[in-house]
């Protein structure tokens, strides 16, 4: 790959559900709540899926109640699942094969989660330091996604996110030391509903904060670190995320932002965020 290619902009990390069976439509299980009208058990698939393993709602979504759906993101994983570990026979074709394909699913999509975070770590210049241990580590958690069935079920994804883990926060730390001031740190921190109107947290960490409605309008969170944060509800109007570490589009789709909110040039603007 060439030194001007983005690793976190490979096609094989972008969700493409035309080359999937459905499988989060399937596999996965969800319950009547603010983020879905009905009960669903895995295994089961959704009442919307088509013959063509489409969504049948796709468009409207939110107005019918599955705000869930519209925060998932396999990263790619539906179709690695789809059409390398079962080689393009879906659970249609095959339903001897469906229970270890709904099994596998939420095991590729884990990875497929770490290789995102992996290859945004990649992307920053300087991370240099540890970008021969991320490349590494990206190929080794590649070739996993390829194995069989059954060593994909025998993965242990704790083990391998506590060995990727501490490469991601070094490449955080010398990403972020670039920035002037004093860096805050909220890392983990329990931020539900906090006002943080117009914060300055440019530089900070915020990973796997709970920032579930919490007000961050106007707020400066330029290369903060956002790995594993929770942004459901969270106020991003006038908001500045520019260079933010880690974000991805299923944190932003959870979110509320505005015109004004500045995302990521890697991510798109939510559909349903306020003109």
């Amino acid at each position: 790959m060439s030194e001007r290619t983005s690793y976190a902009a490979q096609p094989d990390l972008q969700a493409d559900c035309g080359n999937c069976f459905g499988l989060c439509c399937v596999a996965l299980p969800f319950s009547r709540s603010s983020d879905f009208p009905v009960d669903k058990s895995a295994g089961t698939p959704c009442g919307n899926l088509q013959e063509d393993f489409r969504c049948g709602i796709h468009q409207r979504l939110r107005d019918q109640g599955y705000n869930g759906c519209t925060v998932f993101d396999c990263f790619g994983a539906g179709q690695k699942v789809s059409q390398v570990t079962f080689k393009g026979v879906s659970w249609r074709e095959e339903p001897d094969s469906a229970r270890a394909m709904y099994e596998v699913f939420p095991v590729v999509r884990q990875l497929h989660e770490l290789l995102k975070y992996i290859a945004q770590a990649l992307d920053l210049p300087a991370a240099g330091p540890v970008h021969g241990d991320l490349r590494r580590a990206y190929e080794r958690l590649d070739a996993l996604t390829r194995d069989t069935a059954e060593t994909l079920l025998a993965v242990d994804v704790d083990a391998l996110r506590g060995e990727v883990n501490p490469l991601l926060l070094r490449a955080s730390e010398l990403a972020r030391a670039a920035v002037p001031g004093r860096r805050k740190n909220h890392r983990g921190a329990h931020l539900m509903g906090s006002r943080l109107r117009g914060a300055k947290l440019r530089g900070a960490s915020l990973r796997g904060a709970l920032l579930i409605a919490a007000d961050l309008s106007g707020a400066d969170l330029r290369d903060a670190d956002l790995i594993g944060a929770d942004m459901r509800d969270t106020d991003l109007s006038g908001a500045d995320l520019r260079g933010a570490l880690f974000l991805t589009q299923p944190q932003l789709n959870a979110a509320r932002g505005d015109a004004r909110t500045k995302v990521p040039q890697t991510l798109e603007r939510p559909p349903h965020w306020a003109d």
